[in-house]
């Protein structure tokens, strides 16, 4: 190694790991932060996927019922929903 003493040995030691420690602190606060966004944009997507199933359940309810032969056929140039 070198001719450092026994105790500035363990002191660089413990200088490397305190430097350390700060670069994981960092880190974990930006995968923290990482963690928040991903979350809201999850959350975001989710009401976006709930309002897109509403809406086309809407448009599912508009249709004439196969079964029914009573049910009036779409017919776009008429106007009919």
């Amino acid at each position: 190694m070198s001719d450092l003493t026994p105790i500035d040995q363990i002191a660089e030691r413990v200088e490397r790991l305190l430097l350390r420690h700060e670069e994981l602190k960092r880190t974990n606060a930006l995968l923290y932060k990482e963690i928040e966004t991903l979350t809201q944009e999850r959350d975001s997507l989710k009401s976006r996927l709930s309002a897109a199933r509403a809406r086309v359940e809407a448009l599912l309810a508009r249709l004439p019922d196969s079964g029914n032969p009573n049910a009036a056929p779409l017919n776009p140039s008429r106007g009919n929903p």
